[in-house]
């Protein structure tokens, strides 16, 4: 049974940015489709926060475009294009790629079991279905390989083009062995790096960030 990004969080913080994370990797991954409709009260309700952190997350997931204002109603989740999320993996591809294969050459190789336990986290919520804890480990996994590469531009640009991704039948992926794989091969990403194969990384990488599409579809990517 998938795990609901939304629900209960504890008092920290800033509940504001646990919300905002929470609910974008809701829309990220399709449990809030686009054209929903949600409410403040609702969602306060579900967090079980005030009103006051969830108005404030849901107008910073407007100005990044994830949602739109709704006049009196709340706010209604915006869509994303197959064509726009194609550009976005595309440049995805072209940044991160040549970077990966870049950084197999240098890797501070006594780091490597850090990111295996990263990894298997990974796959332990592919198994599970718990698709915020996959895509906030996978956010973890790729943006922290890309700042070993020493370019902050770099990770910002990635941050925000995954930002900008809808998976909306991620969760019907998790039925199929679609998405364990896609998260097993954090490992064989591993496994390159060890190697000093930044060819064949820079390959896997490219057919990894195609599963993207995959998802969005509803159906497996090829390649």
């Amino acid at each position: 049974m998938a795990v609901s990004a939304i629900q209960k969080v504890e008092q920290v913080a800033s509940l504001r940015d646990r919300i905002g994370e929470s609910l974008s990797a809701a829309i990220v991954s399709g449990e809030l489709a686009p054209g929903t409709l949600v409410s403040v009260p609702t969602l306060a309700a579900q967090f079980a926060v005030s009103a006051t952190p969830v108005r404030e997350a849901m107008l910073d997931l407007e100005q990044r475009g994830f949602v739109a204002s709704v006049r009196n109603k709340g706010f209604r989740v915006t869509e994303v294009s197959e064509q726009d999320l194609k550009d976005i993996i595309e440049l995805r591809q072209l940044l991160e790629a040549p970077a990966m294969r870049s950084l197999a050459g240098r890797f501070p190789l006594e780091t490597i079991p850090q990111w295996r336990a990263l990894a298997r986290e990974i796959v332990v919520h592919a198994d599970e279905a718990n698709l915020t804890g996959f895509i906030e480990r996978d956010r973890d996994f790729h943006l922290g390989l890309l700042a070993l590469y020493g370019n902050d531009r770099l990770v910002e640009m990635v941050r925000e083009l995954r930002s900008q991704t809808r998976m909306v039948n991620l969760a019907r992926m998790t039925k199929s062995h679609e998405l364990p794989e896609s998260a097993r091969e954090h490992l064989e990403m591993l496994d390159l790096i060890e190697a000093g194969d930044g060819e064949a990384l820079e390959a896997l990488t490219i057919r990894h960030l195609e599963h993207v599409v995959g998802w969005w579809s509803g159906s497996p990517s090829e390649g």
